[in-house]
């Protein structure tokens, strides 16, 4: 798919996504926008992870990152009285960079580390978080987290179209960009040289790539696009704190990748969405239940982690591929049932010698 087709195709999807929100109620659209949140960050794993072959569990912190960048940014442009647009591009623009730089530490710490121990290193990111939020308290606000100054919807909006229903429209659209620019970078040059270097870093590095490049390379772009998560999700609810962005959510976030697909971007946005809607149909299907009170509280929260447990145990045994890879599958069946093609006319037998002919032996040139 050509860079055109795909832009065409994004537009296509977020037109059609725009629409859809004049039908939903409120509360489906602010999920929907939270969706596309957990999407961007599900996506930089993707690209990180499944193409490059780098497992990070700290993609929470870069979202942390990002929902800080916005949060930070914002309050104090609403403190010199900055509003609109700029309210709400500049906090977005910040979220985006201060995500990357911290991507950029991290991936030149680790640039040469492997497995398990890359793991660690980017575990150690969202263990160390509630520290850095206590330690700084009167900058990140502490344990309780920071509350942002957002900038509302456009007047000349406010009398047709809802707080949730405009919040849903900015995910939609920035989820979009993201998914450009991640599937244009994965099918160009770069994605070559990721996939070479997850595949053998010797031989990418005696075909003239750099890994240690390309691998930090990775961690900016996979943590810019959790940061525009985090600033997504710092915008939707008003807040960055510490205990959104807890080691839980991050294993959740490569959970989503997995079940999603962690070969493909689509799959990213199955994941997402599967992380987003599957607990309130849970929370949905108990609370329709005639439970004690005591029974309902402790279902709740557990049964919903158990659930998402074991769609991830059934989709890596029943779906390797997640469920973006279900696609090909599905197309099988419908293959096998069209009819065969005609045969093709026969040739003409080839002319054999006469009976009772005698073949000669051929020999090379100089031989007897």
């Amino acid at each position: 798919m050509r860079a055109r087709t795909r832009i065409l195709a994004a537009a296509g999807i977020t037109a059609g996504l725009i629409m859809l929100t004049f039908i939903l109620p409120p509360f489906t659209s602010y999920q929907l926008a939270t969706v596309c949140a957990y999407a961007c960050a599900v996506a930089g794993l993707t690209l990180l992870t499944g193409a490059g072959g780098q497992l990070s569990l700290g993609q929470a912190a870069m979202m942390a990152a990002g929902a800080y960048g916005y949060g930070l940014s914002a309050n104090a442009l609403a403190e010199a009285g900055v509003t609109g647009a700029a309210l709400l591009l500049l906090p977005g623009a910040a979220a985006v960079a201060g995500a990357a730089l911290l991507g950029l530490l991290v991936g030149l710490a680790a640039a040469r580390l492997h497995g398990p121990y890359l793991a660690g290193v980017t575990m150690a990111l969202v263990v160390a978080l509630p520290a850095a939020a206590g330690t700084f308290s009167g900058v990140l606000g502490g344990e309780q987290g920071l509350w942002i100054t957002v900038e509302k919807r456009p007047t000349a909006l406010r009398g047709a179209v809802g707080t949730e229903q405009w919040q849903a429209w900015l995910a939609i659209a920035a989820a979009a960009v993201v998914f450009v620019l991640l599937a244009n970078l994965l099918a160009g040059r770069f994605g070559r040289s990721l996939r070479a270097v997850r595949d053998n870093e010797a031989s990418a590095a005696l075909a003239g790539i750099s890994p240690a490049r390309t691998k930090v390379t990775a961690f900016v772009v996979s943590s810019a696009a959790a940061g525009t998560g985090g600033g997504l999700l710092a915008y939707i609810t008003q807040s960055a704190g510490p205990g959104a962005y807890s080691l839980v959510f991050s294993l959740f976030l490569l959970m989503a990748a997995v079940v999603g697909g962690l070969g493909s971007l689509s799959g990213a946005a199955w994941g997402a969405l599967v992380l987003v809607a599957l607990p309130h149909l849970i929370s949905t299907a108990t609370s329709a239940l005639s439970l004690s009170p005591d029974l309902a509280q402790r279902l709740d929260g557990n049964l919903s982690v158990a659930v998402l447990g074991a769609v991830l145990i059934g989709v890596i045994i029943l779906a390797p591929r997640g469920i973006a890879g279900l696609t090909p599958t599905l197309r099988r069946p419908v293959r096998s049932r069209r009819p065969p093609a005609a045969p093709s006319p026969a040739l003409p037998a080839a002319s054999t010698a006469p009976s009772g002919s005698r073949h000669l032996p051929v020999h090379p040139k100089g031989t007897p």
